[in-house]
């Protein structure tokens, strides 16, 4: 099926603005997850290296998931001198294979539990497309995608206002599905999500999605072709989730509690996230809810480079969102400081008229 929706994406996507296309950053990325799909397959794209390496996040060691031969005399030379020290020996593994930082976003996402809704107490991540890194806590399994996301779920809920609801959810850049999973993984959420992507990313949610919940509960692209129209309260009796294009987002009604935007605005021109918080800002979104970058994404420097033309620094979201308040900002414990001192942050918007 994803085969077909493709095939339509790309003659749908032919003249659209600008604005709902690939942004420089993804162009690169978008072909080369193309041939992934073409050459490989549906079924085992977790592990793909071209998803591996723009929207499949790992703890593993930096450069490792992708280049494990050029790391390998790390680990032997590892193994070699810890040999008869067993306990350094699984404190070494434990750092090269990324559990520890796993086990630390665990234990803060544990933490910040608390039993308002959205709930997540008893998520435990699908195996759907074949990772090659999960970690199991508690008998439960975790991926650096669910674990970014259930922390920011708390973060959320801390600032949440008293007997709000999120029952209508909008994600743009969604990933592999990830957001989606949490929150329809609990019925008592009551939770519908959309997810807004750029092909061929779309089709890893849908087919995500669709094989977690089932192809009648999530619609895909061409589902959602056929829809007389794209109300959120229409989509909801029939469906938990739908993945839409970027073009379709300005034929969707009615109103949202949250949105969501993890990583994926940073990798795009401003006038591209501009646009795109024009239409949540139609859809009367409650509450905004991003991870960025705050020094911004690297510059590309030619055509051919990986980059941005001109990096969103995590102030000019307020600028971009004149009618939200800035509720809170986070870096720690919520966020993540990177080795060379870049700081990953979550803003949480509200708006003013709440």
């Amino acid at each position: 099926m994803y085969k077909n929706n493709i095939e339509q994406i790309m003659i749908d996507m032919h003249d659209v603005a600008a604005c709902f296309k690939p942004s420089h950053f993804w162009q690169m990325g978008a072909e080369k997850l193309q041939q992934d799909l073409q050459s490989k397959g549906m079924e085992n794209f977790r592990r793909f290296p071209s998803a591996l390496g723009y929207f499949v996040p790992t703890y593993q060691f930096s450069g490792w998931i992708n280049q494990p031969d050029k790391y390998q005399h790390l680990l032997s030379e590892n193994q070699a001198t810890l040999v008869d020290d067993n306990k350094a020996w699984l404190n070494m593994q434990a750092f090269l294979s990324g559990k520890m930082q796993a086990e630390s976003d665990y234990r803060v996402y544990k933490a910040s539990e608390s039993a308002l809704l959205p709930n997540t107490a008893a998520f435990s991540e699908s195996a759907v497309g074949a990772p090659v890194e999960q970690f199991e806590f508690e008998q439960r399994v975790f991926s650096r995608s669910s674990l970014n996301y259930l922390m920011g779920i708390n973060f959320l809920k801390q600032h949440l206002l008293a007997d709000e609801q999120i029952k209508n959810v909008l994600e743009i850049g969604g990933g592999f599905g990830s957001l989606g999973e949490i929150l329809l993984s609990d019925a008592a959420n009551d939770c519908f999500y959309l997810n807004v992507d750029i092909p061929p990313t779309c089709l890893f949610s849908s087919y995500y999605l669709q094989q977690v919940f089932g192809e009648q509960l999530v619609a895909d692209y061409l589902d959602s072709k056929r829809f007389t129209n794209l109300s959120i309260e229409g989509m909801r009796v029939t469906h938990k989730a739908a993945v839409l294009c970027p073009w379709q987002l300005s034929e969707v009604s009615g109103t949202i509690d949250l949105f969501v935007n993890f990583i994926s605005f940073q990798e795009m021109e401003p006038d591209i996230v501009q646009n795109y918080l024009n239409e949540v800002e139609r859809l009367q979104a409650k509450y905004v809810l991003l991870r960025n970058l705050k020094e911004g994404k690297q510059i590309a420097k030619s055509a051919g480079d990986v980059g941005v033309k001109t990096p969103i620094l995590g102030d000019d979201y307020d600028g971009f969102l004149p009618n939200y308040d800035l509720v809170a900002c986070n870096v720690f414990p919520f966020g993540y400081k990177t080795i060379d001192g870049f700081h990953s942050e979550l803003r949480l918007y509200r708006r003013k008229s709440i």
